[in-house]
């Protein structure tokens, strides 16, 4: 393992340990490294990196823990899998914002769907209907909806009649609409999907309009954990393609 160009500059955060565990795996992702191939040993990487033997053990153990290197006693270090591309992984964790946050739509929509389905004026109803249409004629237009879907959502909560609750939507304006944007990425994929997330939309509204706030509940929890579902079932084609560059927009 050449490590030539793997330089000081090259890892600038973190603890002097952490800093060679970056570069390290940087090296050995950008290289490709076969697994097997063992590192140079501890005193070449020290002489390297400019730092003391005990960080560069430090930093083994860092990659170790992860999987990536292996050691064996009198033998050193070796390549045990490639470290995930950056990218993968910033999806990875853009994934798991996504995931978060669906979690705590679920109580803010189910709470705003009982209220307004308690509380909504004939007026608030007839527009909830009207966002609904719009929903479905950009979905039939091909369009991904997502200013319909929001729109559909803001408007329950503020059929509440409680000003705090469409504030509170209004303040995750942004990451609402980019989580949004990822489902229904995934959801044009497969006409089935996208029907099965305007029925659920159906339902919430079905219970509104006949004043069941247990229904309307019900409804708006249960689209927030299908929603999660879909998130979770997506192929790992959508996360490397458009979900991805989609998903990592959300952190």
């Amino acid at each position: 393992m050449d490590t030539s160009h793997t330089t000081q500059g090259s890892f600038a955060a973190g603890t002097l340990g952490e800093r060679v565990a970056a570069a390290l795996r940087r090296k050995i992702r950008d290289d490709a490294l076969a697994v097997g191939t063992r590192l140079p040993s501890e005193q070449a990487m020290a002489s390297h990196f400019q730092v003391s033997r005990n960080i560069v053990r430090e930093a083994i153990a860092l990659l170790k823990k992860e999987g990536i290197l292996d050691t064996r006693k009198g033998s050193g270090a070796f390549v045990h899998r490639l470290p995930e591309a950056e990218s993968d992984a910033l999806t990875a964790r853009s994934i798991e914002s996504l995931l978060n946050l669906i979690e705590v739509r679920r109580g803010l929509e189910g709470e705003t769907a009982a209220l307004a389905a308690l509380r909504r004026t004939p007026g608030q109803l007839l527009e909830l209907e009207r966002a609904l249409q719009s929903i479905e004629v950009a979905v039939a237009n091909g369009q991904d909806g997502v200013e319909e879907d929001f729109r559909f959502h803001l408007l329950i909560a503020q059929a509440t009649g409680n000003s705090a609750w469409s504030t509170l939507v209004e303040m995750f304006a942004a990451p609402i609409r980019s989580a949004v944007q990822v489902t229904r990425a995934n959801e044009a994929r497969r006409a089935e999907l996208a029907e099965q997330v305007l029925n659920e939309h159906r339902q919430i509204l079905a219970a509104i309009s006949a004043g069941s706030p247990e229904q309307a509940r019900a409804a708006a929890i249960e689209h927030m954990q299908q929603a999660a579902n879909r998130v979770r079932q997506a192929d790992r084609e959508f996360w490397q393609g458009d979900g991805g560059a989609l998903a990592r927009q959300i952190i």
